[in-house]
């Protein structure tokens, strides 16, 4: 079954998807098993498939999607991950139409050398980019969904100390499931051998 979708990319963004002397390009075929022809001019990738069990076009298409975002591709590679979801959120809707409104939201998000972008991918596990008039996440869906809370909330105007702390609480909780989890598996493989001693 073959396959065709076409992805609009902005202009300065087709290079990434090409690479240094087609790199890029190369890589994501072989690694996404698809074929793509790039229209530099009209900032157009076309994404095509003759249906091999290899390929997987429609991870193919994210990972274009998140290229022309402003994500690297090899952070927008990480799409092709299981369980590995792509968020796009438009900061008009927190901005209107004010462009310095816009660009007050972008400098939250981002903050001051990168800072809050940082802290967030730090305490989430996820990638950020803010390009444009959106930011992006790319992530495991629960860690997303906590990026995306944590972004909602500065474009929303909370204070950048308020959000992080919630992000660290979040991880502290996350880390406490996982150790309890852990425990609560080692104490049944413990239970299980001892039983079999018994018998």
């Amino acid at each position: 079954m073959s396959f065709e979708q076409v992805v609009r990319v902005p202009a300065d963004r087709v290079g990434a998807v090409i690479g240094k002397e087609g790199a890029t390009k190369r890589f994501l075929e072989r690694t996404l098993g698809v074929t793509l022809g790039v229209d530099g001019k009209e900032g157009v990738v076309t994404i095509s498939s003759q249906g091999a069990d290899a390929a997987d076009p429609f991870t193919a298409v994210r990972v274009i999607e998140a290229i022309g975002r402003g994500f690297s591709p090899q952070r927008a590679r990480r799409l092709a991950d299981e369980g590995t979801t792509f968020e796009v959120i438009d900061l008009r809707d927190f901005a209107g139409k004010s462009t310095n409104s816009l660009e007050r939201i972008r400098g939250r998000v981002i903050g001051l050398k990168g800072k809050s972008r940082r802290v967030i991918e730090e305490l989430t596990g996820c990638n950020l980019s803010i390009y444009g008039r959106t930011a992006c996440i790319i992530g495991e869906a629960a860690e997303a969904q906590l990026a995306s809370e944590a972004i909602r909330m500065l474009a929303s105007g909370s204070q950048h100390k308020t959000v992080f702390n919630m992000l660290q609480k979040a991880r502290t909780k996350r880390k406490m499931e996982r150790m309890f989890l852990w425990e609560g598996s080692s104490a049944e493989t413990l239970a299980d051998k001892v039983a079999k001693s018994g018998r």
